[in-house]
């Protein structure tokens, strides 16, 4: 293999012939699109470039110039995924060329691109998680309302995952994968990995879901539902046609109730899970306590959490401190 260190001699120029007709096989072969097509030849250029300026052809660019080249990406503040999209370009021009016979090798087969820094989750803001959960439409039928501000307030007060709210029972029972005890306040719910775990329920929520209670049975299909399907008639939260409630028809409803609260992005469960995590933590401090209340089986993934918290820390920072504002902020 030859040395990374480029040599003192300049080595043959490289075939910009290659690139021509490669770009003329993707855009016939693989029909890619004209914006695709621009952006490949733009990093098919700067592959060129780099090889140029380290003295060699493409035929003789082995992976440790790859990899130089991508770690400059990276430090001149390139995103993995910009970079990965790089590589991606690169890696599928050697292959042609191999198919075609031109290298015996591809060198961008085993480089990667640096791994991306892993998404917060999505949370709202406290004052948003309360209008939402406070949320009350006149207009809406009582039956609906109901049931449906019962689910906002137990997604927000548990932290449950959808499945898991969708897999509880209105009484517990010896087939029932979950249920509320109204009496000790609590949540027993069946998790990820059939984990059983048991979540405080807080009053707001129990005050919810004895609403909700009161007025379910008033379902018209509800009896009909029983005979053909008791498990799914025996669901906690039921559909106007009596039936269990799917995952999908409660993303559909927080999607509506939100925008009906005003909130300025839809809401989904899971954010409503994260909103959970990240207020108990903000008002606690107990990460460990903070891993039990979601289920989770390992720690590592209720940190993220932490980032969460000290987001939120560095805008009250922000918000409150005298020397955290700019002069122009001062004299507004």
């Amino acid at each position: 293999m030859p040395s990374v260190d480029s040599s003192s001699e300049a080595a043959p120029p490289a075939d910009s012939g290659w690139i021509d007709k490669y770009l003329a096989h993707v855009r016939v072969e693989r029909r890619l699109a004209a914006r695709t097509l621009e952006l490949y030849s733009f990093h098919l250029k700067a592959l060129t470039d780099n090889a140029a300026e380290a003295k060699l052809s493409l035929d003789r660019v082995q992976a440790a110039h790859v990899r130089r080249w991508m770690a400059q990406l990276h430090s001149a503040g390139r995103e993995p995924r910009g970079i990965a999209l790089v590589l991606s370009c690169w890696r599928s021009f050697y292959r042609w060329l191999g198919h075609e016979g031109l290298i015996g090798f591809n060198p961008v087969q085993d480089v990667h691109a640096p791994k991306a820094g892993r998404p917060l989750p999505k949370a709202l803001g406290v004052d948003d998680a309360v209008r939402l959960a406070e949320l009350y439409d006149p207009e809406a039928d009582p039956w609906t309302e109901a049931r449906d501000g019962a689910i906002v307030e137990v997604l927000y007060g548990c932290g449950l995952r959808v499945s898991e709210l969708t897999g509880l029972d209105a009484q517990p029972s010896g087939t029932a994968r979950g249920w509320i005890d109204l009496d000790a306040a609590e949540a027993n719910v069946l998790g990820k990995g059939s984990k059983r775990r048991i979540v405080p329920l807080g009053s707001k929520a129990a005050e919810a879901v004895r609403d909700w209670l009161a007025v379910r049975g008033e379902c018209a299909a509800i009896t009909v539902a029983q005979v053909r399907d008791p498990q799914a008639a025996a669901a906690l939260f039921i559909s106007a046609k009596g039936v269990r409630m799917t995952s999908q028809a409660v993303w559909k409803l927080l999607r509506e109730r939100s925008l009906k609260a005003g909130l300025a992005a839809p809401v989904h469960p899971h954010m409503l899970r994260h909103s959970f995590a990240s207020h108990v933590l903000q008002s606690s401090s107990d990460l460990r306590a903070v891993q039990e209340l979601l289920g989770h089986a390992s720690i590592t993934t209720t940190q993220v959490y932490t980032r969460l918290d000290f987001q939120h820390l560095a805008k009250v920072y922000d918000q409150a401190h005298p020397r955290a504002k700019s002069r122009e902020d001062k004299d507004k």
